[in-house]
């Protein structure tokens, strides 16, 4: 990986601290906080206007985080996600023992995804944990695929903004959730990584 420029460490220290930052995946820029540091994802939700009901995904730094955050992981979800991490799939499983309850969704499960960008994945490993991560803007309105589309507003209320230092553009399509606490696993939403990809694994 290449040298953490000052912003990054800007990014680190902002997110040991238990604050939000933007910083850029493979797809688009994303809002996110230390699931070690932060109590809770509420910050997140407060700066994106966002339902609460409305579950937040962890970007992890590795395939073996599916078993580490998740329990009764199947058999597919290892397998899609040897095939697509890192990379634009989310697979929602149920939360293990080391998944706060505070992160967790209603029905006791946590979204997973290893993102495929270099900036995202110093930033977790730096800090040495998951990243609680939704899209850099006010919900309802469209995700920044790039960094001058970014929401100056939502940029100003966040203490660190990170630049991506390769090619800034993003795919622009949300990641594939596929909620794997069911057999067979449901669809949730289609993005990069599609349905017939999904079932070929199957």
């Amino acid at each position: 990986m290449s040298a953490l420029s000052s912003t990054k460490h800007e990014a680190i220290a902002a997110l040991r601290r238990g604050e939000a930052v933007i910083f850029p995946t493979e797809t688009v820029y994303g809002l996110g906080v230390s699931v070690e540091a932060a109590a809770s994802p509420d910050v997140l939700y407060d700066l994106k206007e966002r339902d609460r009901g409305k579950p937040i995904s962890w970007l992890v730094g590795g395939v073996d985080d599916l078993d580490r955050y998740g329990a009764h992981v199947p058999d597919l979800a290892r397998r899609l996600a040897r095939a697509y991490w890192p990379g634009p799939l989310t697979l929602v499983v149920e939360a293990g023992g080391a998944v706060p309850a505070a992160f967790r969704s209603a029905a006791g499960s946590i979204g997973l995804r290893m993102p495929d960008n270099e900036a995202a994945l110093e930033l977790i490993e730096a800090v040495g944990c998951p990243l609680a991560t939704t899209s850099a803007n006010i919900s309802g309105l469209q995700a920044p695929g790039a960094f001058d589309a970014l929401d100056p507003d939502l940029a100003a209320r966040v203490g660190v903004v990170v630049p991506d230092d390769g090619d800034d553009d993003k795919s622009g399509v949300a990641s594939t959730v596929l909620d794997c606490t069911v057999d067979p696993p449901r669809l949730l939403r289609e993005g990069a990584v599609s349905e017939p990809d999904i079932q070929a694994l199957g």
